[in-house]
């Protein structure tokens, strides 16, 4: 009989956006466009932008000491940082280990990122569960942080549109009550399909052997294929994650998708039944943040009030890979 796992508790969120905001009248100084034509295709009107040295770091940084501040873990309690970013501003050191050192977290704990795009929250999350639920650690800090305007080539019109830059954060602790906070968790991949969405890494050959053929470093993406991929097989999976949770969609209080367009979210929203008052969606101010966008949703829906504690949600997401995943969550009283 396999030995029971130990519960998880989300004791925490918080989120950091930079200062800079770009609208969509601002991008008509790049490129024929205009607010509406950029709004009717994906719900977006704005979005925050990092400026001058500012990275994806920073706005971790920030997400991160909010979430810690909300969850009462002390700093010196954190045990393990993972990190989740589609395309970190340096490859190494580690966003995880950059975040760990900003904070002052002691006893050299270990610190990693992963790299699932958009659904980097969401793989964290049952990362974290499972180190947990195994008893190797106690308190784990997850940030996904994203600075994709630094990464997409702002003379194409069909995907600078789209992004934005901030980053959400999520305390996960052992559960001494008993009760876990994860209902059902499901993360998945298909590597045949990469090319959907994808981005070159620089680089050259050594000088002594065949060149290599030069390559286009901006994040490429084909939005047609995406929308079709996701609006047939993302709901799949959240009647699993249903199943498995014992529950119907009317049971779940509220769905918090990636913000990527929101088209695809009212596709979501429309299989599932809900009003719009059990959907969450920023994607008017901020743009797809990436690997950002779940937790942002989550934790400024608390702040503002639009999300209620005591309550459920479903976490739902997808991104290159192509990777996709879902939860099934309780929010209790005090994480934000």
């Amino acid at each position: 009989m396999a030995e029971k796992r130990i519960p998880l508790r989300i004791a925490g969120v918080g989120y950091g956006l930079p200062k800079a905001v770009v609208t969509n009248d601002d991008l008509t100084k790049l490129y024929e466009t205009s607010d509406e034509w950029i709004y009717t295709r994906t719900g977006i009107k704005e979005r925050r932008v990092v400026s001058g040295n500012e990275t994806a770091i920073d706005l971790g940084f920030e997400a991160a000491k909010n979430a810690i501040e909300k969850s009462g873990v002390k700093i010196e309690d954190i045990d393990l940082v993972l990190a989740a970013s589609s395309a970190p501003p340096q490859l190494y050191p580690a966003i995880a280990c950059h975040i760990q050192a900003k904070l002052g977290i002691p006893n050299y704990v270990p610190a990693f990122d992963i790299t699932a795009a958009c659904t980097g929250l969401i793989y964290g999350l049952q990362i974290a569960r499972g180190l947990i639920g195994s008893g190797f650690y106690k308190n784990i800090l997850i940030v996904a942080t994203d600075n994709n305007s630094k990464l997409v080539d702002w003379t194409d019109r069909s995907t600078s549109i789209l992004f934005g830059d901030g980053a959400g954060a999520m305390v996960v602790t052992r559960a001494e009550d008993g009760i876990d906070d994860v209902l059902a968790l499901d993360i998945r991949a298909d590597g045949s399909i990469g090319e959907y969405i994808y981005m070159d890494m620089p680089g050259q050959t050594c000088p002594l052997v065949e060149p290599a053929e030069q390559k286009d470093c901006h994040i490429k993406m084909n939005g047609r294929e995406v929308y079709k991929f996701v609006v047939t097989i993302l709901p799949k999976y959240i009647e699993k994650c249903l199943d498995e949770a014992n529950m119907k969609a009317e049971e779940v209080d509220y769905l918090i998708p990636h913000q990527a367009n929101q088209r695809i979210i009212e596709a979501m929203q429309s299989r599932l039944g809900y009003d719009d008052s059990k959907v969450i969606s920023n994607i008017r101010y901020y743009g797809n943040t990436s690997a950002a966008s779940i937790p942002i949703a989550l934790a400024e829906g608390v702040e503002n009030g639009k999300i209620k504690l005591g309550t459920t949600a479903i976490l739902c997401g997808f991104g290159a890979g192509m990777t996709w995943g879902a939860a099934i969550v309780r929010l209790r009283e005090g994480i934000c």
